[in-house]
C-alpha cells in the first residue's frame, strides 16, 4: 500500500507541472541550435527583428551576466548589458498562458517603441514552434532563448517557477519588478509599464 500512497501523493504535483515539462525533461540541452538554416529562414517570414547589440556591463541589482543566443539566428545578447526602459519576458511555445499573452506584447511593443521589448524562449526545446508562435502572435520585438535555464541558475532573478514571468528593467539596467502571471491585454502591458517603469502614453 506504502508505494500506491506515494504515487497518489506525488501525480498531483506531477500534474501541476504539466506546463514546464517538456523544457525540463531536456534540462540539460544547451547545446540545441536555435540559430540553424531552417529557423533562419522561417525568421525572415517574420517581423521579427535581429537582436539588439548590447554593452555587457553587469549593474548592482541588475540582470546576471549570461550570453543567450539570439533565436533564429543573429547576434548573442549578454543580458547584463540590458537597458531600460524594458520589458524581459520569459516565456515558451508549450506555456498556454503565454500563448494568450504574446498578441497584447506585440500590440503593446507596435504602438510604444520608446519601451524596449525582449522575449526569452525558456526551458523551450521547440525552437520551430516558438518561432511559428511567435510569427502568429505578430512579434515585432527581438528574441533569444534560454532552453536549459541559465538565467535562472546564475540569478539574481528569483527562481521562475511558471510562466509567463516578466522582468521590468530601469534605464539604469536595474530590475525594478518582476511579474508573474500573463498580461493579458495592451491596456494591461500599458498600466504594467506606468506602474513600474513610469513611462505613460
Amino acid at each position: 500500500m506504502k508505494p500506491l500512497l506515494l504515487v497518489v501523493l506525488v501525480l498531483p504535483f506531477l500534474v501541476a507541472c504539466g506546463p514546464s515539462s517538456p523544457g525540463r525533461a531536456l534540462h540539460a540541452q544547451s547545446h540545441l541550435d536555435v540559430g540553424s538554416s531552417d529557423l533562419v529562414a522561417f525568421k525572415k517570414q517574420t517581423d521579427i527583428p535581429n537582436c539588439p547589440k548590447v554593452v555587457a556591463t553587469k549593474v548592482d541589482g541588475g540582470m546576471p551576466a549570461v550570453s543567450l543566443p539570439c533565436l533564429g539566428g543573429g547576434r548573442a545578447v549578454d543580458t547584463a548589458g540590458l537597458r531600460g526602459p524594458m520589458l524581459v519576458n520569459f516565456w515558451a511555445s508549450w506555456c498556454n498562458d503565454c500563448r494568450k499573452e504574446m498578441p497584447a506584447l506585440a500590440a503593446y511593443a507596435g504602438r510604444h517603441p520608446g519601451v524596449k521589448v525582449l522575449g526569452i524562449d525558456y526551458l523551450d526545446t521547440q525552437p520551430g514552434a516558438a518561432l511559428e508562435l511567435a510569427k502568429a502572435s505578430g512579434v515585432g520585438y527581438p528574441l533569444v532563448a534560454d532552453p536549459s535555464a541559465t538565467l535562472d541558475k546564475a540569478g539574481p532573478l528569483p527562481h521562475i517557477a511558471g510562466l509567463p514571468f516578466t522582468a521590468f528593467i530601469a534605464a539604469d539596467g536595474t530590475v525594478v519588478h518582476l511579474e508573474a502571471g500573463a498580461l493579458l491585454t495592451e491596456a494591461d502591458v500599458a498600466a504594467a509599464v506606468h506602474r513600474y517603469l513610469g513611462v505613460t502614453g
